[in-house]
């Protein structure tokens, strides 16, 4: 039996995602530092309140762009089919880890999808709210109310962001697997063809014989 593993991310994708996560932390440590005042020791971590200030939406900034890089690379991949919805109605199976009767899925499953799209949202959100609060360069061009909307859109945005983002790493500590797959890029054929049937068919089909025989990236 063929037991070579299956590259599920090269080097610059798994350099775009972490690069994206070491921005979301720092930007939400000091986002939260501005949110409020029982928060602010966080400010410390960038150099005192007013770093914070200068630093934190251009970190924002920051990590939409490398963002976009991720979904340049994953659209395509998180387009629902008829599989997903099925899925979703078994998703008590795979929570308990039973996923002999749940319909094989694409390189991600509807959670994943549901996952990215919702960041996806939450990005664009920060970003446009993020514009119309940002004093130094943009909200002189904006009435209070429009700002004080901004700035609640904002939070709330960041708020659905971090619960996303806490749900995304459990899933990836619960899933065995996963996380590797991300920090070495390649994942073992039974894991695939368990957690991602569909996606295993399509690139073991179309799979070159100079994948490597090892685990290592």
């Amino acid at each position: 039996m063929n037991d070579k593993p299956i590259l599920r991310y090269n080097a610059n994708q798994r350099t775009n995602h972490w690069l994206v996560a070491i921005l979301f932390f720092m930007a939400g440590l000091s986002g939260l530092a501005l949110f409020h005042p029982a928060l602010f020791w966080l400010s410390n971590l960038f150099g005192g309140g007013p770093w914070t200030r200068i630093l934190h939406p251009f970190m924002g900034v920051l990590m939409f762009l490398l963002f976009m890089g991720l979904v340049i690379r994953f659209w395509w991949a998180n387009f629902f089919i008829p599989n997903d919805w099925r899925w979703l109605r078994r998703i008590d199976r795979v929570l308990v880890n039973d996923e002999e009767d749940v319909p094989p899925v694409g390189k991600y499953n509807a959670g994943q999808k549901l996952l990215f799209w919702t960041l996806l949202a939450c990005m664009l959100v920060l970003l446009c709210s993020g514009v119309v609060i940002w004093r130094v360069y943009f909200s002189e061009y904006f009435g209070i109310t429009i700002i004080r909307l901004g700035a609640l859109l904002h939070a709330l945005a960041a708020f659905v962001l971090i619960l996303s983002i806490i749900i995304h790493i459990y899933a990836g500590i619960w899933i065995k697997g996963s996380i590797d797959a991300m920090l070495h890029g390649w994942v073992g054929r039974a894991w695939a063809k368990k957690h991602h049937e569909l996606w295993y068919r399509e690139v073991t089909r179309e799979e070159r014989p100079e994948t490597p025989v090892s685990k290592k990236g």
